[in-house]
């Protein structure tokens, strides 16, 4: 049986898919970090840091059967995986789901969890102190991220700034409109359809000024940049026939494949495959892997099983301004704070991933 699986990643798909394929094939998921970071977690220990631990969740009771490698993949073939220190992990299938990066202290550089810590931190105080907060981007990361503050942080000056004329335009405007009624209750100011011309990083928050592309000038006590996630793909670029699309996200066929290796799939927010950067596409994506890996393992043909179909414009989104307060989109209508609270906003899914890595 050919039912040997590697999984470049320890996201949100690589833990999901390994965990549910651990009884039914030979899993070795490989992973630089120690820890698995849960993204909308990090976002509120900004200004909780008390938050960091729950959120930083090791791998080591992740699988019964099956085992993590904590090492980086550097290549890629038919036959499996070479490991960054020379190892070699045979494979008789391949999943690379290697996510994205963001800006401090939303994600970790590379596997540095301690540094991670160590931003959280730094970067608390600095919000402590701080009386004028600029926050570039005004996707999920920075929509929750301005909510976190004004919900913890009462009577900071919060600016909000970003080049689109409506919060999350490519969704229902009830959504939009709904969160920049909430946040301007809470004291936000919005600067909407405006460039942040001058940013001096991209990568953490800093004070400065900031010139917006209509001339004006702000002066911030600290500057968040949170101008998206990049996928990283440096893995999946090197295969063979493998095509760029936007963000460094590589394209994938119908069943999810990267390149001309019939045997290597990819997901998440490393590939293009008609879903948004979120984990609400991790949650479509993960189940028709795991049916389509078991699959090839009893013997079927991919061509034979169902290919993979994105969510499309009616993904779900949950965007939490705090723990009390939010707006969400459920795909046929949009919720507000009741059901953003209970949904995501009181626990932001802690306790789900905590279970999910065998974790109290």
């Amino acid at each position: 049986m050919s039912n040997r699986i590697a999984i470049i990643g320890g996201g949100y798909i690589g833990v999901q898919l390994a965990k549910s394929l651990d009884d039914d094939a030979d899993i070795t998921l490989i992973e630089p970090r120690s820890h698995f970071v849960h993204a909308p977690a990090m976002i509120r220990a900004a200004v909780d840091p008390a938050l960091l631990d729950q959120g930083l969740i090791p791998y080591d009771k992740l699988l019964k059967n099956g085992r993590v490698i904590r090492a980086r993949a550097s290549g890629i073939d038919g036959g499996g995986v070479t490991l960054d220190n020379g190892q070699r992990v045979e494979a008789d299938h391949i999943v690379v789901a290697t996510g994205s990066s963001n800006a401090m202290p939303f994600k970790p550089v590379g596997d540095d969890i301690k540094g991670l810590r160590q931003a959280n931190r730094r970067i608390y105080d600095q919000l402590k102190a701080a009386r004028s907060i600029g926050i570039v981007g005004a996707g999920a990361v920075g929509t929750e991220l301005a909510g976190e503050i004004a919900h913890a942080m009462p009577g900071k000056k919060i600016t909000l700034i970003s080049d689109l004329d409506r919060l999350f335009p490519t969704m229902p405007h009830s959504l939009g409109d709904g969160l920049a009624r909430k946040l301007r209750d809470a004291g936000v100011t919005l600067i909407l359809g405006k460039r942040a011309e001058n940013l001096q990083s991209l990568t953490e928050p800093y004070a400065g000024s900031l010139t917006l592309s209509d001339g004006s000038e702000h002066t911030f006590d600290l500057i968040f940049p949170v101008l998206g996630s990049r996928a990283s793909s440096e893995v999946l670029a090197a295969l063979p026939a493998a095509q760029k699309s936007t963000a460094n996200r590589i394209k994938v066929d119908r069943w999810l494949r990267p390149s001309s290796l019939p045997n290597v799939f990819a997901a998440g927010d490393v590939v293009d495959a008609g879903d948004a950067m979120t984990i609400v596409a991790a949650s479509r994506q993960t189940p028709w892997l795991k049916a389509t890996l078991k699959g090839l393992i009893a013997g079927k043909q991919i061509e034979d099983m169902k290919p993979y179909k994105p969510w499309g414009p009616k993904a779900p989104i949950l965007v939490p301004l705090g723990p009390k307060r939010g707006a969400s989109f459920l795909g046929l209508f949009t919720a507000g704070d009741f059901l953003t609270r209970k949904m995501k906003g009181e626990d932001l899914f802690v306790k789900k991933y905590n279970k999910l890595l065998n974790r109290s």
